[in-house]
């Protein structure tokens, strides 16, 4: 669907340049949600940007749908355009005009007829669930309701792929929830394709099928979003990670401890199955379980434990080398006190 082919987006000042796009090759497939996740100057927003270019290349492709667009201009670009929708973190709404009004600017600009606006809009305020809403403006509305006009109006052109720049970082933690619902039904029964950057690993798990880590204009990491979770390489993934799957043990916890700190790593159906209580009935060993959680990504289960393993020290071997068999994997964090 978006090929993305060793593309680059360098900024010219009067002493340096800046690279903020550096040699990025991606494939981002037709249907599906593409998270894009990096702190504040990764490149990112810039990367987005040259998608539907607003920001023109230095050099490098980018195909959809098999059409190169870093080579069109003019009438020929402005068409290719109406494929691309795309939203905003502070919304671009013009506060004089109507919600309805701020919907229908998307179907004029692309030149439709009077006829097609009155029938198109009330067709998408119905999809974004302001169908009530048509008559008021954005002063009246809430952050959450005036990200659904912003989709609404990204949609209006039936485009093939909605960009997403920062879309909830502007929302409280319940709204971006049900705007994050709000995108995922929208890519399940329009079958858009849906390129989103953040920041927030939380919203990569929420919605995302597969993800590209950024840092210093590069791609350092990419795959599927439940195996980077799983199994992350580079140190910034980790990172990203750690701030949904975190734990942090009091320093009391640590000191007391009597026997080995394990973490254990649980993936798949084995999150859901009973291996700790298994370990405890088949080995002379005591376990507490200090900490743990288990998160469903793409509604596959995710689970991670911290555990102090307590008995013999060729008992806790056997147990540990038993559970590293049967899970994703077990780190020790420290040998019994």
């Amino acid at each position: 669907m978006i090929e993305i082919q060793q593309l680059t987006k360098e900024y010219r000042g009067k002493k340096s340049t800046v690279k903020g796009v550096d040699d990025v090759t991606l494939t981002i497939k037709k249907g599906e949600i593409f998270g894009i996740i990096g702190y504040s100057g990764a490149g990112k927003s810039s990367l987005l940007r040259c998608l539907n270019m607003l920001e023109t290349p230095t050099s490098g492709k980018i195909l959809i749908d098999g059409v190169d667009i870093t080579k069109l201009k003019g009438k020929d670009l402005r068409h290719e355009r109406l494929k691309i929708g795309m939203i905003f973190q502070h919304f671009h709404l013009i506060s004089s005009k109507t919600v309805t009004q701020n919907v229908a600017f998307a179907l004029k600009a692309a030149g439709k007829s009077k006829e097609e606006i009155e029938r198109r809009v009330p067709e998408l305020l119905d999809l974004v669930g302001l169908g009530d809403k048509g008559h008021h403006y954005p002063a009246q509305l809430s952050g959450g309701q005036k990200q659904r006009v912003g989709i609404a109006r990204a949609l209006a052109n039936n485009p093939k792929v909605l960009l997403c720049d920062e879309a909830t970082s502007a929302l409280d933690p319940s709204t971006t929830r049900s705007i994050l619902a709000l995108l995922k039904e929208i890519n399940r029964t329009l079958g858009i394709t849906i390129v989103l950057i953040t920041h927030e690993m939380e919203v990569v798990k929420e919605i995302c099928h597969r993800i590209a880590v950024m840092q210093n204009g590069k791609v350092i990491e990419s795959g599927d979003v439940y195996e980077l979770f799983a199994r992350p390489v580079q140190p910034l993934t980790r990172d990203f990670i750690d701030t949904v799957l975190h734990f942090s043990l009091p320093d009391k916890l640590l000191e007391n401890r009597r026997g080995t700190l394990v973490k254990i790593n649980f993936q798949g159906e084995i999150a859901e199955k009973a291996v700790v209580s298994e370990v405890l009935k088949k080995f002379n060993v005591e376990g507490n379980i200090l900490h743990g959680k288990i998160e469903y990504i793409q509604d596959e289960p995710l689970g991670i434990f911290i555990m102090e393993l307590i008995g013999d020290s060729q008992e806790i071997a056997r147990a540990i080398e038993h559970i590293r068999q049967r899970t994703a994997g077990l780190e020790v964090l420290a040998d019994a006190a």
